[in-house]
């Protein structure tokens, strides 16, 4: 009997909710520790809305989340943001920043009034800019970057706040292929080094290259959740998206590689069956 890897982030019974509309309802879900979770399922199942439950970024009408056994909803909001980063969808970048003045802004939770902004502050800043690739761009303004490089400086603020812990919600949107790649081989060299990692992703291939562990919800529940391996299947696949599939290893990693049937030889075949 194996043992149970510990858990960084435990949610228990969470029910959540904008106003009176219930997203998530009695969903218990458990972060491994040190995993590259990523979190799939069809638009508007609660996937971001859960994310954004686990920073606290949304408070639970009923449950409680837990980081590292520390329940969020006795702590202070600068207490959380030194426990576990969140780098929300699409974040609006302030005009007239450079990339050094943002990432600096992820030192806010270590400040206080009796401790102001130090060299230590400083060299973190830098270590995370170097981390993401970004530190000979620290002085050009934000939004002269591509993309891929804004969200680089993102994760690099993220990075910042120093927490053992980072969510991530959809890192990958309006990227190209290309960028989305850079960014989870970015978040994938983050995991090794030995931080855990949570993402809502769409692609199923992507989630499957670079997940540890898979979290599968459709309406506001989760279906399943494991390894890659175990839950990208043709059956899990087929009860979450509503998607016939079929499921190859994939010839680069051998983890699995999802192919959608194609649904208009399934139609012509229909029809020619009914002449």
């Amino acid at each position: 009997m194996t043992d149970t890897p510990p858990a960084a982030i435990d949610a228990d019974g969470v029910r959540l909710a904008y106003g009176r509309r219930v997203i998530v309802d009695e969903l218990s879900l458990r972060v491994p520790e040190g995993s590259f979770t990523v979190i799939i399922g069809p638009n508007g199942c609660g996937k971001s809305t859960l994310l954004r439950a686990l920073g606290r970024a949304l408070v639970p009408q009923t449950g409680r989340v837990l980081v590292e056994g520390v329940d969020l909803a006795g702590q202070r909001p600068k207490q959380i943001a030194r426990r576990i980063g969140l780098l929300a969808q699409s974040p609006t970048t302030p005009s007239a920043i450079t990339v050094a003045e943002l990432v600096s802004r992820g030192r806010t939770p270590h400040q206080g009034l009796l401790r102001a902004w130090s060299t230590e502050d400083q060299d973190i800043v830098a270590e995370s800019l170097r981390e993401v690739g970004m530190l000979d761009l620290a002085q050009r303004p934000v939004e002269e970057l591509s993309g891929g490089q804004r969200q680089r400086v993102w994760i690099a603020m993220a990075l910042a706040q120093r927490t053992p812990v980072l969510l991530l919600d959809e890192p990958t949107t309006y990227l190209d292929v290309a960028h989305q790649v850079d960014v989870l081989d970015l978040c994938s060299a983050l995991h090794a080094s030995g931080r855990t990692l949570v993402a809502v992703l769409h692609d199923l291939n992507l989630a499957a290259r670079y997940a540890t562990h898979i979290v599968a919800m459709r309406d506001g529940s989760v279906v399943a959740e494991g390894a890659p391996s175990d839950i990208l299947t043709p059956a899990i696949v087929r009860d979450v998206f509503d998607l016939d599939a079929i499921v190859l290893e994939d010839p680069e990693t051998g983890r699995p590689l999802v192919i959608p049937r194609d649904r208009r030889n399934s139609h012509a075949r229909s029809q020619k069956e009914t002449t």
